[in-house]
């Protein structure tokens, strides 16, 4: 619970460009997060189908495509683990400064582990921490604002903004790195972004709100015998999976999606009959229901930048600057330049509209249909190998951008604004399953993409998510009244 104290310093303290002052240490150790995982998402796929040859593993396309996606959606999925270690064993803070340890050491097994033994063990620790730190730095950056606080979603879009800075170089010196050098020294240089963001966070965690250090809901004794019972059970049911050829690379996202999406009904039961929530809190937590469908839905088009738009990039896309080919992951930073240039505007827009700015509901809605307008902008690309320039591209992913920062920033900003008290930290993983869920599908769709014959799949997935937004908006006045006054 935020004490009163905390929420008159938060609410008169504007050092950081009009945002509370404990602002700018989580922008840091996110941008550095970030740095270190879209650096190393940015050259993850091509090491997995690039040749032996070429310095990678050699894997069937579809096949890496669905682990990358898996991969994605476990990050997303971890943010159960992470918010339940904050709300139960840690409080946010101390998960955050451990889960960022974790991603740390995950980069440092990319780098030195050769094969697929590093694949596999970097990529389950950067997961997990990766998980933690989602899911509790977003809930830190809520709990900066009192309720009611008209800085908040601007607020956000600043945090938003950090992350991407952090995405923007990342992937231009790891895919560098690896152009030059080669893939273990990539994901090396992430490694070491890691290590920078966790000493810098380390120097100024003390000065983030008591209430960050706090357990909200402390796990007794007794029932932490029950959960390490579970736990070990979970472990040992994987391994006998992947033992028996049920669990397999083939398959991996279809597990994670199952997973994940059993995993959010079970916390949507789990909150919405909880007796700590009021009737008040469970109306909110109803509102969220239709959203996270459609976030997911989003999130599945928006993922597909590391799958389909890497194989994209790297077989039609023309990457000739003045005869030197540029790096395929440095496509993946031409999303964040946009972002950095036009987070401020919408974060500008929101605050001086206030009151008057569309709601939640309208903002999801037009950043879904505007993510299908994209897919359907790949339609007037030219045809042939390596002929699409890269302005071409990077139009597209304007559009990209621009629908993003309807969705995304609002989205977090979001679950921190419908969560019953008792659930703060678990209402914000909530809103990470719906991206883990999209995250996955983005894999799973690719699968389906043939740079050779893509008309078709641009066209359906475009128009099926325009009409998804479409849905939502016809739907946004019954959704706005469970939302009960929250905009």
């Amino acid at each position: 619970m935020t004490s009163s104290a905390d929420v008159q310093d938060t609410s008169v303290d504007r050092g950081f460009l009009g945002q509370p002052r404990p602002l700018a240490n989580l922008f840091g150790v996110e941008l550095w997060e970030r740095f270190s995982f879209y650096g190393m998402q940015g050259i993850l796929l091509i090491y997995l189908y690039y040749e032996a040859t070429d310095g990678g593993l050699g894997m069937d396309r579809a096949t890496a495509t669905g682990v990358v996606g898996a991969y994605g959606g476990s990050v997303y999925l971890s943010t159960i683990l992470g918010a339940w270690l904050a709300d139960r064993l840690l409080g946010p803070e101390r998960t955050l400064f451990w889960s960022a340890a974790v991603v740390m050491a995950g980069h440092v097994a990319l780098a030195v582990v050769p094969g697929f033994a590093g694949v596999a063990l970097g990529c389950v620790l950067v997961a997990l921490g990766s998980g933690g730190v989602k899911a509790t730095a977003t809930s830190l950056v809520g709990a900066l604002y009192a309720e009611g606080d008209e800085r908040r979603d601007a607020g956000f879009s600043l945090f938003y903004m950090g992350i991407n800075l952090g995405a923007l170089v990342g992937p231009l010196l790891t895919g560098l790195l690896q152009e030059e050098v080669g893939f273990h020294w990539g994901f090396g240089l992430a490694a070491v972004g890691m290590a920078a963001g966790l000493a810098q966070y380390a120097v100024g965690r003390r000065r983030l709100p008591a209430e960050t250090r706090v357990v909200p809901n402390p796990l007794p004794r007794p029932e932490a015998v029950r959960y390490a019972a579970a736990l070990a059970a979970v472990v040992v049911l994987g391994v006998v999976l992947g033992l028996a050829g049920l669990v397999s690379v083939d398959n991996l996202d279809d597990w994670v999606a199952g997973v994940t999406l059993a995993a959010a009904v079970a916390y949507f039961a789990v909150i919405l009959s909880s007796r700590h929530v009021s009737a008040t809190e469970r109306s909110r937590v109803w509102s969220f229901v239709p959203l996270f469908v459609v976030n997911a839905v989003f999130w599945s088009l928006y993922q597909q930048q590391f799958t389909v738009v890497t194989i994209y990039s790297d077989e039609r896309l023309d990457r000739d600057l003045l005869g030197w080919e540029m790096p395929v992951s440095w496509v993946q930073s031409i999303n964040p330049v946009f972002i950095i240039a036009l987070a401020g505007a919408f974060a500008a827009l929101w605050t001086k509209l206030g009151p008057r700015q569309p709601s939640t509901p309208v903002k999801f809605g037009l950043g879904t249909m505007t993510m299908g307008a994209a897919f359907l902008l790949f339609l007037l690309a030219p045809e042939g190998a390596a002929s699409v320039p890269v302005l071409a591209l990077a139009g597209i992913l304007l559009v990209f951008t621009i629908a993003e920062l309807l969705i995304s920033p609002v989205g977090l900003s979001l679950s921190t604004k419908l969560a019953p008290r008792q659930f703060r930290t678990q209402m914000v993983a909530l809103y990470f399953l719906s991206v883990s869920l999209g995250t996955t599908m983005a894999g799973r769709l690719a699968e389906y993409y043939d740079p050779e014959d893509e008309g078709g799949y641009f066209l359906v997935i475009g128009l099926v998510a325009i009409a998804v937004g479409g849905l939502l908006l016809l739907a946004t006045k019954p959704i706005r009244r469970l939302m009960a006054g929250v905009q």
